[in-house]
């Protein structure tokens, strides 16, 4: 009877751990590739997780496998080069801060 306790212990424990690694599995796939398709894909695998919809974890599985290209390098890339040819200075792509000429005109009337 002991060993009978043990070894469904022990056996339910495995199971357990082979089931939390197989269920990982999608993240650990994405993890090298872009933040928004690891995140992306981990959330899948949360919802998976959670609602035992195998749909969820498949299509996690397939967009960690697929390498998706990088758009916005060469977009940035084209913006940045339009802006050094219409000869205006500074980065196009950094928030412009709020003019403070205006505000301070403002506050002496």
């Amino acid at each position: 009877m002991t060993f009978t306790i043990i070894f469904m212990l022990l056996a339910i424990f495995v199971a357990g751990t082979l089931y939390l690694r197989l269920h990982s599995l999608p993240e650990h796939l994405a993890h090298g590739n872009q933040k928004m398709q690891f995140e992306i894909v981990a959330v899948l695998g949360l919802i998976a997780l959670f609602t035992h919809n195998n749909i969820f974890w498949i299509a996690a599985l397939l967009l960690a496998m697929v390498d998706l290209p990088d758009f916005l390098s060469p977009l940035r890339s084209i913006a940045r080069s339009l802006h050094r040819i219409a000869g205006q200075p500074g980065d196009p792509l950094e928030p412009e801060a709020p003019a403070k000429d205006s505000q301070a005109k403002e506050g002496a009337h």
